[in-house]
C-alpha cells in the first residue's frame, strides 16, 4: 500500500516539475522576444543615423574638394608659362576616397548587424514554437498565445516574394 502511495507521489512531483520548468522556459523566451523587438528598433535607428552622418561628412567633403581644388590649382599655376611641367613634376591634391570605403564598410556592418537582429528574433519565435509543439513541454504550457513579429525588408523584397520571381537585379537603376 505504501509503495503505490510512493510511487503517485513521486510520478506527481515529476509532472509538477515539468509544469514549471516548461512554463518558465516558455515566459522566457516569450520576455525575450519581447527585448529583442525593442533592440530591432535600436539596431535599426542606430543604422539610419551612422549611415546618414557617414554619408553627410563624406558628400560635405566632395562639395569642400570641388570647391577649393580649382582655386588651388589655378593659383599654383597661373602666369607662368612652364604650367605643364610643373604640373607633372609636382605632387597636386588627390580626392581621397578612404571615406567612401569607409562609408560602405559601414553600409555593410550596420546592415548585417541589422539582419543578425532579425535573424535573432526569428529564432527565438522559432524556439518558443518547437516547445509549444513537442511532447510532452506542449501538454504543460498554459499560454500558447503566437509571439506576432513581422520582418523588417523592402518593397523590392516583398514584392520578389509575392511574384516568386527575381529575375534582374540592376544595381545602379
Amino acid at each position: 500500500m505504501l509503495i503505490p502511495l510512493i510511487v503517485c507521489g513521486i510520478l506527481l512531483l515529476i509532472l509538477i516539475v515539468m509544469y514549471f520548468k516548461y512554463n518558465n522556459r516558455e515566459v522566457s523566451l516569450r520576455k525575450e522576444a519581447e527585448a529583442q523587438r525593442g533592440k530591432i528598433e535600436s539596431v535599426h535607428d542606430t543604422m539610419w543615423k551612422v549611415l546618414k552622418q557617414e554619408a553627410g561628412v563624406t558628400e560635405q567633403y566632395r562639395q569642400s574638394f570641388e570647391r577649393i581644388y580649382p582655386e588651388l590649382i589655378a593659383g599654383r599655376y597661373a602666369g607662368d608659362g612652364k604650367n605643364l611641367i610643373k604640373m607633372i613634376q609636382e605632387s597636386n591634391p588627390m580626392f581621397d576616397t578612404k571615406l567612401y570605403d569607409k562609408l560602405m564598410q559601414s553600409i555593410e556592418v550596420q546592415r548585417a548587424y541589422f539582419a543578425s537582429a532579425q535573424q535573432r528574433m526569428l529564432d527565438i519565435i522559432r524556439e518558443r514554437e518547437t516547445l509549444l509543439e513537442s511532447m510532452p513541454s506542449g501538454w504543460f504550457i498554459r499560454n500558447k498565445q503566437e509571439i506576432e513579429y513581422e520582418v523588417i525588408s523592402s518593397t523590392i523584397t516583398q514584392e520578389i516574394i509575392t511574384s516568386r520571381r527575381d529575375d534582374n537585379i540592376e544595381l545602379f537603376a
